[in-house]
């Protein structure tokens, strides 16, 4: 990047460097008028601006839980993609850099960052669902993407929900099986052949059997199905029962929106993972991909966070 200067839009003070990514640079700032501590995000002129998309996409979420403000943890981070499903976005990088914890007040209080890969599934003027394509190119991060994303296939909302469940596997194993010491050296096909002959047993060894529930229904939904909301937030839910969180960590999920219908188009997914193992003792081979029916539910009730489909 070039130069940074000291100060940007007159009333920004830059600080230290936070972190860094493909294109643009955050950095530690304050505003001088406000004299509050703020983030602000850079990237090169010369590069197409990921960061003006970036900021209408968070425009059109604004007012959202966690986008950014909520409570903690799983429960909260699948309520903040229901959210911004529920707006017609995909995220498209869920990994654990991307979540952020809040201070003072809100030190309970998870955050979802960095919408630089989020993109539209629908398309509210025609009502239709973007279409499914293959060949397309990986752009989360290969250690926490879905399989589908390896394999080319377009994302979708399940593809935020299966990073999602790797996201929560790792925060509670520490690792994932296709992590490893030399992670930066490995590729993304690497990854993926790691991925695909692990164990849904082995990866969610240790940790409780609603995991490996929401992971084996995370990846059999088809690419513009509907995800029930509802059913992975009870089993998380369970989980809550059994180790109950302080008072002061429990979720507010405020006033409902109003339900996104998304009626639900025909596709044919040739190459998509749809032979997921009804044991979570079998491996998920590439042999598997093929287009089958699943025997998940499908949503039970419609409700406020949980759209009911309608027919085109």
């Amino acid at each position: 990047m070039d130069k940074v200067p000291t100060r940007v839009d007159g009333r920004f003070r830059l600080g230290d460097m936070l972190g860094s990514g493909s294109y643009a640079v955050v950095y530690r700032a304050r505003n001088i008028i406000k004299d509050n501590a703020v983030a602000i995000k850079l990237e090169p002129i010369n590069h197409s601006s990921s960061v003006q998309r970036e900021y209408r996409i968070l425009k059109n979420l604004e007012g959202g839980i966690g986008i950014p403000r909520a409570l903690w943890f799983g429960d909260q981070l699948l309520s903040h993609l229901e959210y911004i499903h529920s707006h017609n976005y995909i995220h498209g990088d869920i990994k654990p850099q991307n979540v952020v914890v809040g201070l003072g007040d809100l030190k309970h209080t998870a955050f979802l960052i960095d919408f630089s890969t989020a993109k539209e599934f629908w398309n509210t003027s025609t009502r239709v669902h973007i279409p499914f394509r293959q060949g397309q190119r990986l752009t989360s991060t290969p250690a926490f993407t879905s399989i589908n994303n390896h394999l080319g296939l377009e994302l979708g909302r399940r593809d935020d929900l299966e990073s999602l469940t790797y996201m929560l596997i790792y925060c509670l194993q520490g690792s994932l099986p296709w992590l490893t010491s030399d992670q930066e050296k490995l590729s993304s096909s690497s990854i993926l052949e790691r991925k695909v002959n692990t164990t849904i047993e082995v990866l969610c060894q240790g940790i409780p059997v609603q995991f490996a529930t929401i992971l084996i229904y995370t990846r059999a939904l088809t690419f513009s199905e509907d995800p029930d909301y509802n059913h992975i937030r009870s089993l998380l839910r369970v989980l809550h029962s059994t180790s109950p969180a302080p008072a002061s960590t429990q979720l507010d999920f405020g006033k409902p929106d109003v339900p996104t219908a998304h009626p639900l188009p025909c596709y044919d997914e040739p190459w998509a993972i749809k032979a997921v193992p009804s044991s979570p003792c079998l491996p998920l081979h590439r042999s598997s991909c093929v287009l089958c029916p699943h025997n998940h539910p499908s949503p039970l009730h419609a409700t406020a966070s949980t759209p009911r489909r309608k027919k085109a």
